[in-house]
């Protein structure tokens, strides 16, 4: 195939995937916010909880943003080694973008931070942000993820004392969700990294929030026991949907980790609102193109 047919094909295939992720909430949050909503006593949440489902169906129905906060946009890829345009993806990505921006639409969200200029397009200096990692074969596998802004600002980094350990990173995550309160749109999903330094740990928090789907464990039983102990006692925090009260606070814990150093102990945590936003797609060296995570209209 050309490299010109596929740079079209590529970019439909880019804006469609950011399309879908940000009018087609995944099925697994779905069922979790149904299974909230029926379990709910608290009449003010389980009021806000059937607004958010009809909200939910709404946007579906009429292929519109879930949020009014259509989030920055990260992409986590897997780039097979003999697909084309390896040099030219980043560009491409960018312009995808630029063009969903202004026919799905997206609010512009990327501001410059020292001259507070907004782009107008969700492009700039590293934005969007674009995680790739290198893979046999000839295809590409893109997973969008629009993460809105209220979310990120309950995001927390703790340095531990490595003796303190597991008991500092349960105190770690309940205390950041507790502070939080409502201001990151609960009920949240909430990832917990652990490893040698900030930068993993955060990117780790951040991946088990939004990458993993609700209701997966983690392999590890001792971890996967940890993470529904975590949930349990969040829900026991009475925050609840909009910091309303009720039963959920937290609809999933997730974590991840990386071997650390021994004299650090790095702790993040990162969630994700309610309206937890990914779309994930496959196109091939052929042009031919899926999303894999949703029905579409192709």
């Amino acid at each position: 195939m050309e490299d010109r047919s596929l740079h079209r094909s590529l970019n439909e295939f880019l804006v469609e995937l950011i399309r879908v992720a940000v009018t087609q909430l995944p099925i697994d949050v779905i069922e979790a916010l149904k299974k909230a909503y029926e379990s709910e006593e608290n009449p003010i949440a389980k009021k806000h909880l059937e607004a958010i489902l009809k909200n939910v169906d709404l946007a579906s129905k009429r292929w519109l943003p879930i949020c009014q906060d259509t989030g920055s946009l990260y992409f986590y890829v897997e780039l097979g080694e003999d697909f084309p345009l390896k040099t030219e993806l980043e560009d491409i990505i960018r312009e995808a973008v630029r063009d969903a921006t202004r026919v799905v639409p997206l609010r512009p969200n990327a501001v410059d931070p020292f001259y507070e200029r907004n782009s107008g397009d969700n492009t700039g200096r590293y934005m969007p942000w674009i995680e790739v990692k290198l893979v046999k074969g000839n295809k590409l596998k893109v997973t969008v993820v629009p993460k809105g802004g209220g979310s990120e600002a309950p995001s927390t980094l703790v340095m531990a004392p490595p003796i303190l350990g597991l008991r500092k990173l349960k105190e770690t995550v309940l205390k950041a969700i507790y502070e939080a309160g409502p201001k990151p749109c609960p009920p949240v999903i909430v990832g917990v990294g652990v490893g040698p330094g900030a930068d993993v740990a955060l990117a780790l928090a951040k991946k088990a929030a939004v990458l993993r789907p609700i209701g997966s464990r983690h392999p590890d039983p001792k971890i996967a026991k940890l993470e529904e102990e975590l949930l349990q006692a969040l829900n026991e925090l009475g925050i609840g949907v909009h910091g309303f009260g009720g039963k959920t606070t937290a609809l999933d814990v997730h974590i991840e980790y990386a071997h650390r150093h021994p004299a650090s102990y790095a702790i993040g945590v990162v969630t994700s609102c309610w309206a937890l936003r990914r779309a994930s797609g496959v196109i091939d060296s052929t042009g031919k193109w899926e999303i894999t995570s949703h029905k579409t209209r192709k």
